[in-house]
């Protein structure tokens, strides 16, 4: 999709793609009804904030991306950060500081772009098809696990939505869960033999 090609080589800048999808996620009405939704709320805003973050680090140098890599530890330090970014903000508890303290938003609106956008998109291209996978399976795993909680407690988990909410967001989870599974096994049936990431 050249329109948004992140290293503005199509019709919009990486950089303007990035820094617009930030401006619309934190106007207050669509954060008022991003977060209404405990499903758009986890599925929906906080997957786009850290997309902004992976489009902004695309549209750097190639140069500048291998300074910030290196200066992060390399591939591995990266992909950790990233996945510890995302899993802490799957947290009940963290989503419940997010509504009720505005500090605890403005953090999730930095750190999910900065700690877990940007470290994925310095670490993607280097990480090749098996640490890909590997990085799919975990967050599909980590769905999967966590919607079948939102599904089977018996009480709410979020204080901040209801026991209906909480039970959709769950199956939600859980479909997305599988479709990345099923989208991650196609792509390895479907792509070339012996096939490289491409560098940068």
């Amino acid at each position: 999709m050249k329109w948004i090609d992140a290293r503005g080589s199509g019709f919009l800048p990486g950089w303007v793609v990035g820094a617009t999808l930030l401006v619309l996620l934190a106007l207050p009405w669509s954060r008022a009804w991003l977060e209404a939704s405990m499903t758009r709320h986890m599925l929906v805003q906080m997957p786009l904030l850290a997309a902004a973050g992976f489009v902004l680090a695309r549209a750097l140098s190639a140069d500048w991306r291998e300074r910030l890599r290196a200066r992060a530890g390399g591939v591995v330090p990266c992909l950790l950060l990233a996945m510890a970014t995302t899993t802490f903000w799957m947290i009940p508890r963290a989503l419940d500081l997010a509504l009720e303290q505005g500090s605890a938003e403005a953090a999730k609106f930095l750190s999910l772009p900065l700690l877990a956008g940007v470290p994925l998109a310095l670490a993607w291209p280097h990480i090749g098809i098996f640490g890909r996978g590997f990085v799919w399976s975990n967050l599909a795993s980590m769905l999967a696990v966590l919607g079948w909680l939102y599904r089977a407690a018996p009480i709410r988990v979020c204080n901040a939505y209801g026991e209906t909410s909480q039970f959709t967001a769950g199956t939600w989870m859980i479909v997305l869960a599988v479709t990345i599974f099923a989208a991650w096994l196609a792509s390895l049936l479907l792509s070339p033999a012996g096939s490289h990431p491409p560098q940068g």
